[in-house]
């Protein structure tokens, strides 16, 4: 009888070949990425050889073996359609025991670009510490305990979150996947640029706690034992061998319970929810203007909550705004203008307002029967969004300048902040109605196949359009600077810049209203593609 372990490893590698054979652009760009990967594994691999014999090569490797493993832990959360056999309760109607199941899953999770990858990094670790006979023995029992607690590690988190992976939430955190992905690439950023100024000693105080936590401390025992330390390197494969069965344990007590309870989504949600929810919408309702201004402002500012595109369009912008500022500050090399980044990364989201409604825009659509119905509808939209801009662009402004000391500026800097969010939301206002687009709701696009010209007009000629409207202000500034006695006068442009982004708000709600009731059919017609 053939083992249930033979079974699944032959299964995954049909999803594999049967999911290229859906299409040659699939196939291309699994194939592309596999090789970009594995040529990115080889360089590490070669990078860790060479580390042989540094003083820190232990270090380096301890902290690099515990990413890896963090790695694993969090892309089941952000990635659940990437691997179909991390969802379990696709084998909830077959016959199989629970004990038999996790070793073939395990084995079958060994299989796969991620698993090849992860074997190169923990191989380069291995060779770049270990010394000596007993070492390379030693190695041979790490190298695969390592990768085993890894995988494991993937499928205790994948199967304690299967419910929230396959749930709206769920698809919210795959959507927020590439905010990670660009906070990471700045912290990886900024620790790089201090380790080129400090060294790589500055990894050893962080190595010392990580050597003792698993998968790292199988990786250690190595460097370990090649040291003399046998006890020492026992201790720290025994932790690593610890961990592997407690995750197996964990891992094999959520398959148990998914498989043999029902489904909390099918069962009857009680009436406690509702009313709460009720009640949280008449509170936010009472803090927002009566009639359509507060009921527009509410819809818009819902969407920030409970639209997995829209969320994630302003936690990316939210973040990025505060990244850059406060991250050039970190590194010496801010400058309190970079602050503006935020009253500019907020501005865009009034782009493409009706954009975010799609199909659903011709509810909105049927009450606006005349340009004072668009004014209204765009000037609330643009209030839900201020809502939220005005004081965190003005928080990221403070910050900037606290950690840079230069209080002085703080005032030119808000009235700048000021003065491009008010240009920003008058040319949004204008470039949602000329060149509306579609934003598929499913999927990681976030234009509609063919509208991809229209958003880069609307974005991009925007943007332009944005920063001649901030010409005065700069113009104001620099001139200030200039001149003599100037620099006793520049807190007069928070005042000006404030009332100046306010007027010329007003005046691009009022050019874009006429434009948006006239237009209505083709921005129907443009937002319900796709």
């Amino acid at each position: 009888m053939t083992s249930a372990t033979a079974i699944l490893v032959r299964l995954k590698l049909s999803l594999l070949r049967n999911g290229l054979r859906q299409s040659a652009g699939r196939r291309a760009a699994y194939i592309a990425s596999g090789v970009l990967t594995l040529l990115f594994a080889a360089g590490q691999l070669l990078g860790l050889v060479l580390l042989r014999g540094h003083a820190h090569a232990d270090s380096v490797v301890v902290l690099l073996v515990a990413l890896l493993a963090l790695g694993w832990a969090v892309m089941p959360l952000f990635f659940p359609s990437g691997d179909e056999t991390l969802d379990p309760t696709r084998l909830v109607m077959l016959p199989l025991r629970t004990r038999p199941l996790v070793r073939a899953l395990l084995a079958a999770s060994l299989v796969g670009i991620g698993p090849l990858f992860t074997l190169c990094m923990i191989v380069g670790s291995v060779i770049a510490v270990a010394h000596g006979g007993a070492a390379y023995v030693t190695a041979v029992v790490a190298v695969p305990l390592a990768l085993l607690v890894c995988v494991a590690l993937a499928r205790a988190v994948a199967a304690a979150n299967v419910r929230l992976l396959t749930s709206r939430k769920g698809r919210d955190l795959a959507v927020l996947s590439g905010l990670v992905i660009a906070v990471g690439a700045q912290l990886v950023n900024y620790g790089a640029q201090r380790l080129g100024r400090a060294g790589l000693g500055q990894l050893d105080p962080a190595a010392d706690v990580l050597r003792w936590v698993p998968p790292a401390s199988a990786i250690d025992a190595v460097d370990s034992v090649g040291e003399g330390a046998y006890g020492t390197g026992v201790l720290q494969l025994a932790l690593s061998g610890a961990a592997l069965v407690v995750l197996v344990a964990v891992w094999a007590g959520y398959l148990e319970r998914l498989m043999t309870s029902p489904d909390g989504s099918t069962l009857q949600a009680s009436g406690g929810g509702a009313a709460r929810e009720r009640a949280g919408e008449s509170g936010l309702a009472r803090l927002l203007p009566a009639g359509r201004t507060g009921t527009v402002m509410e819809r818009g500012l819902r969407y920030v909550w409970r639209d997995p595109k829209t969320k994630a369009a302003w936690v990316t912008s939210l973040a990025i705004g505060l990244i850059v500022p406060v991250f050039n500050a970190l590194q010496g090399t801010g400058s309190v203008y970079l602050a503006c980044f935020a009253a500019g990364m907020l501005g865009i989201l009034m782009y493409n307002q009706f954009g975010q409604d799609t199909s659903a825009f011709w509810m909105v659509a049927m009450t606006i029967s005349s340009p004072r119905d668009a004014y209204v509808e765009l000037r609330a939209r643009a209030l839900a969004l201020l809502v939220i801009t005005l004081p965190y662009a003005t928080l990221v402004t403070v910050l900037t300048t606290a950690m840079l000391g230069d209080w002085a500026r703080l005032p030119e800097v808000l009235g700048l902040s000021f003065a491009l969010l008010g240009a920003m939301l008058a040319t949004g206002a204008w470039a949602s109605a000329r060149f509306p687009y579609s934003i598929p709701q499913e999927g990681y696009k976030n234009v509609a196949p063919g509208q991809a010209g229209l958003a880069w007009i609307s974005i991009f000629g925007g943007m332009v359009a944005a920063a001649l409207l901030c010409a005065p202000v700069i113009a104001a500034a620099i001139w200030l600077h200039t001149s003599a006695g100037g620099d006793d006068w520049t807190w007069l442009l928070l005042p000006g810049g404030a009332v100046y982004g306010a007027a010329i708000t007003l005046a691009g709600l009022r050019l874009a209203a006429p434009r948006t009731a006239a237009r209505l059919p083709e921005i129907l017609t443009a937002v319900s593609k796709g």
